[in-house]
């Protein structure tokens, strides 16, 4: 039996593979973004202006791993 033939892989095209990515992908980006707002809601003071204004790099670096992190959690949600 090839792998071509099998019933589970019949089923789906490579167009249906991307279109999922895609969906994916934006949803993934838009909730990255959302948990990024949310975290600078909930901490004092402006982190999005200290890291533009103030050219703050500890700043930048705690943004950078709070949008790893949020997406590390989409990743494994979206995966199971």
């Amino acid at each position: 039996m090839s792998l071509l033939s099998h019933p589970f892989l019949a089923e789906y095209s490579i167009l249906h593979g991307l279109e999922l990515f895609v969906i994916f992908g934006f949803a993934g980006i838009l909730m990255a973004i959302a948990g990024y707002k949310l975290f600078d809601k909930m901490t004092p003071g402006d982190l999005h202006a200290e890291i533009f204004e103030h050219k703050n790099v500890a700043a930048a670096i705690l943004a950078g791993s709070v949008i790893i992190g949020v997406s590390l959690i989409l990743a494994a949600a979206m995966s199971s």
